[in-house]
């Protein structure tokens, strides 16, 4: 089957997304595995599902992978390196894979529509068995399409598979797609199973991308049914210590709940979908890494962290080196998210009783010690006064989740980057944080209150009073419970859009792009952008219509037969046309 799989991978890459040269058409066979002898039967189809799979956990792992790019354009962090998103067009992102995202998702939609075009071209023995197949398919395609739509806005649906080229695509308006995916969904979640292997899409998951959706289609009353469907399911809450480190009393359940090694364990009951990414796979199993401890951790490593004499306070070896990583900072962490965000009542970062920043499962200045034994300040704190230059914090030193950021390298030559591990993709814990947000979007605070205060009360924070229940306190709570987890940036554009088509608080559909939630939290909540700080050649800058990514070029250039528009504020908009309202 491996043989198969791999054959028929280099077969399918000379069918592009976009393809316009004529000789695409007619590749010379490398094998005799083409589409017509593979999806003959279950496993052939099977075989795309494992490949879909393997979409999900590249958007989790690796260097500069899609997650970081949802929290490096929020209210929780910056991009260290392209601080100024005016530098971000439709040719050129900065290290960061603003456009590249884009043709990733339509390539794991490709195949998808690949499955979902031949699931009849066979006789199948069993309808249960054929719409199994049908339901994971169909997920994934809504997975990607919902990732699509609030990170790019309106975009092109492709529902089929493509077999020759194409030059004309056109953009379909974002809520026609929505409403395309919500339907496809819908039959998913009748035909998934209730349990599922790790990795595998089951119908408690179908059921929480479907909320989302319904979320999305402002369909509040089906939003909670849906995660109401979860929540009644096979699933429940972590309350007690559990996995690897249960008995590591210097711990507690949130360091737990964040053990990749924890994340598909059977006792784990809070997992609706997490990958599986483990170092013992084959190679071609296996990920680079999470990067965690690289992508957000601070550069506290570096020369630059300069001990009382001037001299190098820190040298790359080390415990310290294997517990917090070569961190590189990518997301640099706000001081809303380190420091601000935790405030509630007569409580601070330092006092919260909201284990999820207690002291034992973060690191704070004050426990970043130096660790050069040749320093006069040896395993002394680090002083923030000794660095060259204020801004060497920006990179060199900040606060850090360790709970979620720490995962130790299996392979003993890597460097501490972040190891291969499972990662959460829907948690049952972000399901009660959809219902209140549906129940809030309806008036019914006090119901919005009881499942903020259901993950609250978890973690041992305060309750929330009903009277303090905004929108900004869900997404606070969102932040507090699934940094590094959420596609960040795409849920704040998901509610952006909701207050704009209700026409709520100034917003509006038609000034989307010059008004919109996205934007005015982060000029509330991320001061790298009202201070304008300066970074390697970077101003830190981002106006309104950065709430969308622009569309690649390439994409738009390539289709000569057809109009694919560009988002507003990015060169190529003033060529766009009405898009299609409608999907068959």
């Amino acid at each position: 089957m491996k043989r198969i799989v791999s054959k028929l991978c280099i077969c399918l890459s000379l069918l592009s997304l976009l393809s316009c040269r004529k000789e695409w058409l007619e590749p010379n066979p490398l094998s005799f595995f083409t589409p017509e002898n593979v999806y003959t039967n279950k496993a052939g189809f099977e075989s795309l599902l494992i490949t879909m799979r393997k979409d999900l956990k590249n958007e989790n792992t690796g260097p500069i992978n899609f997650l970081i790019n949802e929290f490096a354009s929020s209210d929780l962090g910056v991009a260290s390196v392209q601080l100024d998103f005016y530098k971000l067009t439709p040719n050129t992102d900065r290290y960061y894979k603003y456009l590249s995202m884009f043709t990733t998702a339509y390539a794991s939609i490709k195949n998808a529509n690949v499955l979902i075009s031949r699931i009849d071209a066979i006789k199948w023995d069993s309808q249960d068995v054929r719409n199994a197949l049908l339901a994971e398919a169909y997920w994934h395609r809504a997975y990607w399409y919902y990732r699509l739509v609030n990170s790019y806005g309106d975009v092109p649906f492709i529902g089929e598979e493509l077999t020759g080229p194409k030059l004309d695509f056109q953009t379909h308006s974002r809520w026609a797609v929505l409403k395309k995916i919500q339907s496809d969904l819908e039959f998913a979640v009748q035909h998934l199973p209730v349990k599922a292997p790790a990795g595998v899409i089951s119908k408690g998951a179908g059921d929480h991308l479907l909320a989302k959706v319904y979320l999305a289609n402002l369909e509040f009353d089906k939003a909670i049914e849906a995660s109401t469907r979860v929540i009644n399911g096979p699933y429940a809450l972590m309350r007690n210590r559990f996995g690897i480190t249960a008995n590591d009393t210097k711990r507690n359940l949130i360091w737990d709940l964040h053990r990749p090694k924890n994340f598909n364990i059977p006792q784990n009951t809070e997992t609706i979908l997490a990958i599986v990414d483990r170092f013992e796979a084959p190679p071609g199993a296996r990920s680079g890494g999470l990067y965690t401890m690289r992508h957000y951790n601070c550069a506290w490593w570096n020369t630059i962290i300069r001990d009382s004499q001037g001299k190098a306070g820190m040298v790359a070896s080390g415990p310290m080196y294997d517990s917090l990583g070569r961190g590189n900072g990518n997301v640099r962490l706000t001081s809303f998210y380190q420091y601000d965000l935790w405030n509630y009542k007569n409580t601070t970062w330092k006092n919260t009783p909201d284990l999820r920043r207690s002291d034992i499962n973060w690191t704070d200045l004050n426990e970043i010690l130096y660790n050069n034994p040749a320093s006069v300040d040896y395993r002394k704190p680090v002083q923030i006064r000794n660095l060259a230059a204020p801004a060497d914090t920006f990179y060199g030193l900040y606060a850090m989740p360790h709970y979620i950021m720490f995962v130790p390298q299996d392979d003993p030559l890597a460097q501490p980057f972040g190891g291969n591990g499972d990662w959460y993709v829907f948690r049952l814990a972000e399901t009660h944080l959809i219902r209140a947000e549906a129940n809030y979007w309806k008036g019914l605070i006090a119901e919005a209150a009881k499942d903020l205060n259901i993950v609250r009360q978890r973690a041992g924070a305060l309750p929330v009073e009903v009277g303090e229940v905004t929108l900004d306190f869900i997404f606070d709570e969102r932040a507090r419970e699934l940094f590094a987890e959420e596609p960040r940036h795409s849920e704040l554009v998901r509610a952006s859009y909701i207050l704009a088509k209700q026409g709520r608080n100034g917003y509006s559909l038609a000034q989307f792009s010059q008004k919109n939630y996205y934007y005015d939290r982060l000029m509330a909540k991320n001061i790298f952008y009202t201070r304008k700080v300066n970074y390697i050649g970077n101003t830190s800058d981002i106006a309104p219509f950065h709430v969308l990514w622009p569309i690649p070029a390439s994409v738009v250039n390539a289709n000569t037969l057809g109009i694919i528009n560009q988002n507003v504020g990015y060169d190529g908009a003033s060529r766009n046309v009405p898009p299609v309202e409608t999907i068959p």
